[in-house]
């Protein structure tokens, strides 16, 4: 082991929350030396992303939504996603901000009825997504949902984005935001980071 003549910094990081991101920039450029560029990264990130919720303010409509993170067995999106969410000026169904991804029950789905359902499963890019989801489609209880009947079903890259706790979470907020609110974005990241199903 003597050829090795740097001594690495481990820099443990645990995001759980978009505060949490925040705080793991800082602490990755703190290690680095370099935290003004960490302090810079935040504000800027933050910034974008009022800028996003701000356009989402001037939509009509703040949809119900249902974001899925795992098919089979079912679970809700957790950590910083209820929080993309609200941003986007939306109410989230299930999962809390700066909690894990909790178990669901398709009873429980049924009897909210959401006016939007985005799966995004960790790990899945948009392929695999759509691959997979036989799982949902193939409950009896999936053409009985609202958002089923009303074409209002999304997939969306949970591995490229949604479950990533960097900054792309900027793009994560405007995947959410220009799925709920097509009267107010244009879908730049269509076909790339989500889709209609």
């Amino acid at each position: 082991m003597g050829w090795i003549s740097s001594r690495p910094k481990l820099v443990a990081l645990e995001p759980n929350a978009l505060a949490d991101i925040w705080r793991d920039i800082r602490s990755v450029a703190a290690a680095c030396a370099v935290p003004e560029r960490g302090d810079q990264a935040v504000r800027t990130l933050q910034a974008r992303m009022n800028d996003i919720s701000s356009k989402a303010g001037l939509a009509v409509r703040r949809p119900r939504v249902a974001c899925i993170e795992w098919h089979e067995p079912l679970m809700a999106a957790g950590n910083w996603v209820p929080e993309l969410v609200e941003m986007a000026a939306a109410e989230n169904l299930f999962g809390e901000a700066g909690l894990h991804s909790p178990w669901m029950t398709w009873e429980k789905l049924q009897a909210a009825d959401p006016d939007v359902i985005i799966t995004m499963p960790c790990g899945f890019d948009l392929e695999r997504t759509r691959q997979e989801m036989y799982w949902l489609t193939g409950r009896p209880e999936w053409p009985k949902l609202r958002a089923v009947q009303n074409g209002q079903v999304y997939l969306a890259d949970g591995n490229q984005y949604m479950n990533r706790p960097g900054p792309r979470v900027v793009e994560s907020l405007q995947i959410v935001a220009e799925i709920l609110h097509p009267d107010v974005f244009e879908p730049r990241l269509r076909g790339s980071a989500w889709e209609p199903m």
